[in-house]
């Protein structure tokens, strides 16, 4: 859930509104590939409901299971690299999908919604290598799992917003089953 509080919390209502209105909502079975390791990504990838498995390499290690509020694809978007690892889903899952060219033209037409959602970016990647080198270095765990105090501001506001936007998608999903 961290991942998506980072991003909503750095953007405003009305960005989350365009950012939503970007994208749509994809129902996917257990076992579907979403992202596959050293391949070409052309997705954004918030989980609102199920579970996803990141693994890695040919033995297909599991490094990482995620769930709602997850946001998977954020790296080659930024770096335009291929991923490092492979995300299926674990069981069913709900997905907000967001094309990305949809995405780039967006930040292309909107400079503030750009310095915001980069903004949002590259405070969770921080957070994310300071847990990954927080072992290494002796840092307390609870330490490095504090929010920074500007995504504290924010927390309540960005999990409010993605509340929203998933029941509106969940419940595009329960009315037509």
């Amino acid at each position: 859930m961290r991942k998506v509080l980072y991003i909503f919390g750095q953007l405003t209502d009305a960005d989350v509104t365009r950012l939503a209105s970007l994208g749509r909502r994809e129902r996917t079975p257990a076992g579907t590939g979403l992202i596959r390791e050293g391949g070409p990504v052309e997705t954004l990838y918030i989980v609102l409901d199920g579970e996803l498995t990141v693994t890695q390499g040919k033995e297909r290690h599991t490094i990482a299971r995620l769930s709602a509020g997850e946001v998977v694809g954020e790296m080659s978007f930024i770096d335009a690299r291929p991923p490092s690892a492979t995300v299926s889903a674990a069981t069913d899952v709900v997905l907000y999908a967001v094309a990305k060219s949809a995405l780039q033209r967006e930040i292309e037409q909107n400079v503030a919604f750009a310095a915001r959602f980069y903004k949002a970016i590259a405070t969770f990647l921080s957070d994310r290598v300071r847990k990954a080198t927080s072992v290494s270095t002796g840092l307390d765990a609870d330490s490095v799992d504090e929010l920074d105090d500007s995504v504290l501001d924010n927390v309540d506001r960005a999990g409010v917003r993605f509340d929203d936007l998933s029941r509106q998608l969940l419940d595009v999903r329960h009315s037509r089953l």
